[in-house]
């Protein structure tokens, strides 16, 4: 076996592990400051829409030996107005001018014809309205509404509420740290932006699930025993599915790498540069608030219940019982096993154990009776 394959049955097992829901506290104060700086960058430098959301002339140019900084320079000089340019694979040029109407286009049109040496018939001109790129933003908020509210009444029904809101919560935190990274690195927002935005979503929600099933499962009547609390138990569940969301998040990062870094770096196709950002920083914050923000704060609002609040108490005097006759904490969640649990099936292992499995102890069956049937 796998030196992570070993760490990962190691884990599931509850061998080892690290106190994420212990630490919750530093990693909220992680994630608020992230968050801050995204809403600042948003409110200070705004997002870079691009042309199909303001509207304005798109000039496609054949084979040219001017260069993007050239006639970047040319197009703003005839324009007026910042001019995004990118190099085509068959060697011409892209030039978008924002915010200029048909009678500025073919001005624009012409001068940089007269600049590039070219004629002016070479140069195709596209005019871009602005309500496409309307329609375009109405269409994405109805279906990220809609997706959030479906998502909240599944997890409700297939888990709990609070769970629900752990979910959208991480998922609003993964939305804003996406969007304010776009606009502190000055990123242009096109369609493509829109569609990795809205499929970071299934993968964030995938992770979650994942944890808040392992959850579910372990946490299955919990109240009956006095070894574990609520957040021991999450906090289990976060580190036997550990490897898993490491392993889901490295394979889906590494061909998005490839797009952003390789697609659009160094081959400077900028489509790939839009819609892969927002899939590298999505698939990133989704994996960091399944694992960070998610389930800490489902441990939080499950532990405000009275039913927990009293196990917590329980399973601390039994600790600090231990404690005060010398035993260690190891002996004392070690007596969770000598209980009686007459609650219980006579065939069922204890549920909530977060340790080794084990088989369930015989109760005696049998004891004093002869064998066979009775007359």
């Amino acid at each position: 076996m796998s030196k992570l394959g070993s760490l990962g049955a190691r884990l599931y097992n509850g061998e080892v592990g690290y106190d994420f829901v212990g630490k919750r506290k530093i990693w909220y104060g992680i994630s608020i400051l992230i968050t801050i700086t995204a809403i600042v960058g948003l409110a200070v430098r705004g997002l870079n829409m691009g042309i199909e959301f303001e509207g304005g002339a798109v000039f496609t140019t054949p084979k040219t030996s001017v260069s993007v900084a050239q006639a970047e320079r040319y197009a703003e000089e005839a324009s007026g107005h910042d001019a995004v340019v990118q190099e085509l694979g068959s060697g011409g040029l892209r030039i978008q001018v924002a915010g200029v109407d048909t009678a500025k286009s073919d001005q624009i049109k012409a001068d940089l014809a007269k600049d590039m040496d070219l004629k002016a018939d070479a140069i195709n001109a596209d005019l871009v309205g602005p309500s496409w790129g309307e329609q375009i933003s109405q269409k994405a908020w109805t279906g990220l509404i809609i997706f959030m509210v479906l998502v909240v009444i599944y997890l409700a029904i297939a888990f709990e509420w609070r769970m629900a809101l752990a979910a959208l919560i991480a998922l609003i935190h993964d939305i804003t740290i996406t969007v304010g990274v776009y606009a502190l690195v000055g990123f242009e927002v096109t369609q493509g932006t829109i569609i990795g935005l809205l499929t970071i979503l299934g993968y964030s929600l995938y992770d979650t699930v994942v944890v808040f099933d392992s959850l579910k499962e372990q946490s299955k009547d919990l109240t009956k025993q006095t070894r574990w609390t609520y957040s021991e138990v999450a906090n289990r569940s976060i580190n036997s599915t550990l490897v898993r969301s490491i392993n889901t998040t490295v394979v889906a990062l590494l061909p998005v790498a490839g797009l952003l870094f390789i697609g659009g770096g160094f081959l400077g196709a900028g489509m790939l540069n839009d819609i892969s950002l927002s899939l590298f920083v999505g698939l990133a914050a989704g994996a960091y608030s399944s694992i960070f923000i998610a389930t800490p704060l489902v441990a939080d609002l499950k532990e405000t219940e009275p039913q927990m609040k009293a196990l917590k108490k329980r399973v601390l005097a039994k600790r600090a019982a231990a404690a005060a006759k010398g035993e260690s904490v190891e002996s004392a969640e070690q007596g969770y096993d000598d209980e009686p649990q007459d609650d219980l099936p006579e065939d069922a292992a204890p549920a909530g154990v977060v340790g080794p499995r084990s088989q369930p102890a015989s109760r005696g069956r049998g004891r004093g009776r002869p064998s066979g049937k009775r007359r």
